[in-house]
């Protein structure tokens, strides 16, 4: 669910910048609102959401709350982090064993042929 929560709040093209923005570190609202197209309460609202949906986390400092990318929370998935989200890649060559298993278990060398392309 954090992920979906995630993804959802990374949807948003302005969401996506202020989280990109906050990969080089912890930034105030104001400067992460410099130079954006939006205002500083807007900057803020978006805050709150990446927040919800455990991406980043604050702390006060002084008068301000500087925000970071949560390293406990869903941003922890190297997709995420590194700007890529999506589910970590997996190997197939548990898939393209099984057939030459199949094979080594009696069926006969004729039936190779139509399995070779799962396992070449």
């Amino acid at each position: 669910m954090a992920y979906q929560s995630a993804l959802a709040a990374l949807a948003d093209p302005t969401r996506r910048r202020v989280f990109e923005r906050l990969r080089s570190g912890p930034l105030a609202v104001g400067d992460i609102a410099r130079r954006m197209p939006v205002s500083r309460p807007a900057v803020s609202q978006h805050l709150k959401v990446l927040k919800e949906a455990g991406l980043v986390a604050d702390r006060p400092e002084g008068a301000r709350r500087v925000y970071y990318i949560d390293p406990k929370g869903a941003a922890r998935d190297p997709g995420i982090a590194d700007g890529k989200p999506g589910p970590p890649e997996r190997s197939i060559a548990p898939a393209r064993a099984a057939p030459r298993a199949l094979l080594d278990d009696g069926i006969g060398a004729g039936d190779y042929e139509h399995f070779r392309f799962l396992i070449s």
